[in-house]
């Protein structure tokens, strides 16, 4: 498999609209870029310069009626203005397009804004709302930024995973995923194979198939990232690989190719460093703050950032009151503004933290007996005593089809199973259970041919007489196989 097709779910292909508005007593059209508490909007020029700030709206039916019928009904005096939602890619072009038909009123032009016009359902009597809305307004606010509803999600998928959606609400990893991004944390699933169950750690995502539905995507732990083959008809630079490894981010805007329609897509790439995958972002979906820890950003500053570069800053104020200076660059896989520090701790700090997760989901987890070993369906009675700890002797057959037999053990705690053969497995149990003869027998007071070979121990600086017979009592040591 091509590493385009591998990394081809990281580069999320996202639907968004922008918000244009007209106000009609200025008669000018703008883009949408906020709206505050108190209902009064924000606007900026409709130029591909601030299409940055522009406010982005998913594109899908539901969820875009749900959003501006709650940005609709916050608007401070809705009546002024008219709304018209627009492709992102295109959102400079058609606004320009629509301010013509605005200055210029012909037939045609208002066929054209009507097309793109928005108009907001009607709302309900707000004096019966008013309790509700104090109470429900910032809930229906943030209710609007989500792609995805909770009943979308396939539960069964994830119970097979070994989640839940009490586990995930639990740890604060639902909401994230309803709103379109991936767990900003590792988390321990477990994948049955049918003979086994394999068990690791991974980011989960959602994502939405060819057929509509939701499915769960899951972004496995790498060694390291595969910068060796072309990502997007994009092959990496020794300049590129260094700064992604050092610094996570790449420093750069480059052209992919969407290998569907040829399209180029400038981008910027950071490796996503829970997992090590590579990462894109399309410049378009860039938005960069006008100020960061108390510093106000410049324009150059600002496009210094858009095109993913790494950004000096001083006399930043952090949450204690102190002042501060460091590096800051756009991250595709965040999705904001980092700050840059020292990374080689960072990385090694990150590195303890994920192994020291592992042990622990390890040990949180239950451990899942297979039922089939090495090609081998366990019955009824053999599974019952495996899965609770006792060795089984079992009949197998090897590549060859030539058969075999042995001692198989279940360690809960690792999760995996000792195999021993018959010779490896008597020459550990038989000591054992001789010494246990012996015991019994030298508490009865009773000497048979065991106890006469049992030696009695040499005190400190003894030595044994040179005539005097040694028994050799050690055990062999065993070299069982673990799967």
């Amino acid at each position: 498999m091509s590493e385009e097709k591998t990394n081809k779910q990281e580069m999320p292909e996202q639907l968004s609209d922008i918000l244009l508005v007209l106000d009609k007593e200025k008669m000018k059209i703008q883009a949408v870029k906020s709206i505050d508490e108190n209902g009064k909007m924000e606007t900026v020029e409709p130029t591909k310069k601030n299409q940055n700030q522009f406010m982005r709206v998913d594109k899908g039916g539901d969820f875009f009626s749900n959003f501006f019928s709650n940005f609709f009904s916050q608007l401070k005096n809705p009546t002024n203005f008219t709304f018209f939602k627009v492709p992102a890619p295109v959102a400079a072009e058609k606004a320009e397009e629509l301010q013509k038909h605005v200055d210029k009123p012909t037939p045609q032009g208002e066929k054209v804004l009507k097309e793109h016009e928005v108009k907001a359902e009607p709302q309900p009597d707000k004096k019966q709302e008013n309790q509700n809305n104090m109470a429900t307004a910032q809930t229906t606010t943030e209710a609007s930024e989500y792609r995805y509803k909770p009943e979308q999600i396939d539960w069964d998928t994830m119970k097979n995973l070994g989640l839940s959606k009490e586990y995930l609400e639990k740890r604060n990893l639902l909401d994230p995923l309803l709103r379109g991004y991936k767990t900003n944390e590792l988390l321990p699933i477990g994948i049955n194979l049918g003979g086994s169950i394999l068990r690791t750690d991974a980011r989960l995502s959602l994502q939405q198939g060819e057929d509509g539905n939701v499915i769960v995507a899951i972004h496995g732990i790498k060694k390291e990232p595969n910068l060796h083959f072309e990502f997007f008809g994009h092959k990496f630079t020794d300049e590129d690989k260094k700064n992604l490894i050092e610094t996570g981010n790449m420093g750069r805007v480059v052209n992919l190719v969407n290998s569907k329609t040829g399209e180029l897509m400038p981008s910027i790439i950071s490796i996503d460093r829970l997992t090590n995958d590579v990462i894109a972002l399309r410049t378009e979906f860039i938005k960069i703050p006008d100020e960061i820890k108390g510093v106000k950003l410049n324009d150059e500053q600002k496009q210094t950032l858009m095109e993913g570069k790494p950004l000096y800053l001083e006399g930043m104020i952090s949450s204690k009151g102190t002042e501060f200076s460091a590096t800051v660059q756009f991250n595709a896989d965040k999705r904001y503004v980092e700050f840059l520090f020292d990374r080689s701790n960072h990385n090694q700090q990150a590195q303890t933290n994920q192994q020291n997760t592992q042990q622990s989901n390890q040990q949180s987890q239950p451990q899942d007996a297979p039922r089939t070993f090495r090609g081998k369906e366990l019955d009824d009675e053999q599974y019952n005593k495996f899965k609770a700890g006792q060795t089984i002797y079992v009949e197998l057959k090897d590549k060859k089809d030539q058969p075999y037999k042995g001692y198989i053990t279940f360690d809960k705690d690792t999760g995996k199973t000792n195999f021993e053969f018959p010779g490896q497995y008597k020459a550990r149990v038989e000591p054992a259970e001789t010494h246990k003869t012996q015991t019994a027998v030298n508490s009865e007071g009773k000497t048979n041919e065991a106890t006469k070979n049992v030696q009695e121990p040499l005190k400190s600086g003894q030595q044994r007489p040179k005539n005097e017979k040694q028994q050799d009592n050690k055990p062999a040591k065993s070299k069982g196989r673990k799967m």
